[in-house]
């Protein structure tokens, strides 16, 4: 899981995370290497749902 202001390792979908640990069905959008956006609640977390895959494209 992952904080708020964190660089993002894997771009994809991430899932905010309440302070419990569940899922709020409320998911981001975070590319690698940027920090993850602010949540709307203190002390919820991301959680990555569905990594982004690259497909190579034949020229």
């Amino acid at each position: 899981m992952y904080s708020s202001g964190e660089r993002t390792p894997i771009s994809g979908q991430y899932e905010l995370i309440n302070s419990n640990g569940e899922g709020t069905g409320l998911e981001v959008t975070s590319t690698a290497g940027n920090p993850f956006p602010p949540t709307s609640e203190p002390e919820q977390s991301h959680r990555l749902v569905d990594p982004t895959v690259h497909k190579k494209r034949n020229h």
